[in-house]
């Protein structure tokens, strides 16, 4: 009758779980972006840098999707999460283990006659001597001095079962799980800033190679005009200074070529080693061309929370600090084990096989905290206080994608305004360039006007090529921003 009430309160207790359950904070998001001029309900697709067209850029973020170091670094870390999960779970099943041993055990003779009764005590020191003499003594008197040396063989089968009364063991294996769902998201997240940082420093490289080509033209264009300031020169049209101030406006130019030739070198060595490949020997041949940016899809800000890996791995973190709690707050809370042992045990190794020499024994046990010194509570309370670290973190997280997205957005639009006006600035330049050398022809200004003119030009070009750069740079940020079609 006992046995048939208590199977139920056991069943009923366990499925008892203390500690808070979990509940993912409320964040109150704005319904619209700031910075964003209307709104496509087109999502981002998986492998959103095929949007720019680029053959080399797709084969670059394969490459670096499958050889990058990091990547593999953070999938180790995603596999021993999941292993860890297997740790905690073991604590759900029986505990089985199998103990054997064989002790030869000698007596002091003075500890077993201290042992002895009143009388027998004094005779134990002699009996002990003449017993291994004689062959009489003690024993033969009848008084049964105890034999000083003892074997014995034991071999058992051993069991533990924790009853998870208060659902420590579940917390923990909740706790596990959410840690090992934060790695598998960040694994997500590794590859989707390895794919942008791939493409970034890809227009970045794109970006220099334009910027080169327009310094080799405006090289070509200033060596033709120290030919021509010499002839001048020497024909006596024109002074000394032009010809030195045509062969110093060369040489800038040669040393604005090196500049962007050393840029271009480190650019290369960083794709290189985000690829997994050596510097030494990687190279990509110099395209000046660049392609148009694609229309981003910005959606709403509440796809954030959906969209982007870096949110989920932080929240499923604050998950795995709820369970804590639960863990913490059950140790407080008596422990309830199942054990039992079975085997063989006996004083000699002759007939240590023999069935009579069997050992069982089997029940529960319980153990319940009294005084910890302040333990428990220290545990529990750190527990919450880092439950609310990770929540700071969390909401941290989610302000700054949102900043994220705002930047890049207000960085394409301003990216374009700005390379509008420089589209007008150059084509001014280029006119006022033609201006002065008419009027440096026919006498009527200085070479000085000529090279300020030619200058501008140069500058306004560059400017130019590093914002077509900045601008396909924009939207990478941006579609990493947004989770680069993770959730899809």
């Amino acid at each position: 009758m006992r046995s048939s009430l208590l199977l139920p309160l056991l069943i009923t207790l366990s499925a008892c779980v203390v500690g808070p359950a979990f509940k993912r904070p409320d964040d109150k998001l704005p319904s619209k972006w700031k910075e964003a001029h209307g709104k496509s309900d087109q999502p981002l697709p998986g492998e959103w840098w095929r949007l720019f067209h680029s053959s080399t850029l797709n084969h670059l973020v394969i490459q670096a999707l499958e050889a990058n170091q990091d990547l593999r670094g953070t999938l180790a870390r995603v596999e021993t999460s999941r292993a860890l999960v297997g740790v905690k779970r073991a604590d759900w099943f029986p505990q089985l283990g199998m103990n054997g041993s064989a002790t030869l055990l000698r007596n002091s003779p003075s500890v077993i006659g201290a042992q002895l009764p009143t009388g027998l005590s004094g005779l134990s020191a002699q009996q002990g001597k003449t017993s291994t003499s004689t062959g009489s003594g003690a024993a033969s008197q009848g008084f049964g001095l105890p034999n000083l040396e003892q074997e014995n063989y034991k071999a058992s089968l051993d069991m533990s079962y924790e009853l998870d009364l208060w659902g420590r063991v579940r917390r923990s294996v909740e706790s596990a799980q959410a840690s090992a769902r934060s790695a598998d998201q960040l694994l997500f997240a590794q590859r989707l800033t390895v794919a942008a940082e791939v493409a970034r420093n890809f227009f970045l490289l794109r970006s220099l190679d334009l910027q080169q080509e327009v310094v080799h033209n405006t090289l070509k264009l200033r060596e033709e005009a120290l030919s021509l300031q010499k002839s001048r020169f020497d024909g006596g049209m024109a002074n000394e200074t032009d010809v030195t101030r045509a062969r110093t406006e060369l040489e800038l130019a040669k040393a604005d070529l090196a500049a962007l030739e050393r840029q271009r070198g480190s650019t290369e060595h960083a794709i290189a080693v985000l690829c997994g490949q050596m510097p030494s020997s990687f190279r990509l041949a110099a395209d000046p061309s660049l392609p148009a940016p694609p229309a981003v899809p910005a959606g709403l800000p509440s796809d954030l929370l959906q969209s982007r890996p870096d949110i989920a791995a932080a929240a499923s973190d604050l998950e795995a600090a709820n369970a804590d709690i639960g863990v913490a707050k059950a140790a407080f809370f008596p422990s309830f084990k199942l054990t039992g042992s079975a085997g063989l045990n006996s004083a000699r190794a002759t007939d240590f096989l023999n069935w009579e020499n069997r050992a069982l024994s089997i029940g529960p046990s319980i153990s319940l905290p009294i005084f910890q010194g302040g333990r428990l509570k220290s545990n529990f309370e750190a527990a919450k206080s880092r439950y609310n670290e990770v929540l700071a973190k969390y909401r941290q997280t989610v302000l700054v994608a949102l900043r994220e997205v705002e930047d890049s957005l207000l960085d394409l639009q301003s990216i374009a305004r700005q390379r509008a006006a420089l589209e007008s600035a150059e084509k001014s330049a280029e006119d006022t360039t033609h201006l002065a050398r008419v009027r440096y022809d026919k006498g009527l200004a200085s070479y000085f006007e000529v090279v300020d003119a030619d200058r501008t030009v140069l500058t306004t070009k560059l400017s130019i090529a590093q914002l077509d750069g900045q601008r396909a740079a924009s939207s990478v940020l941006l579609m990493k921003a947004l989770g680069g079609g993770w959730n899809r």
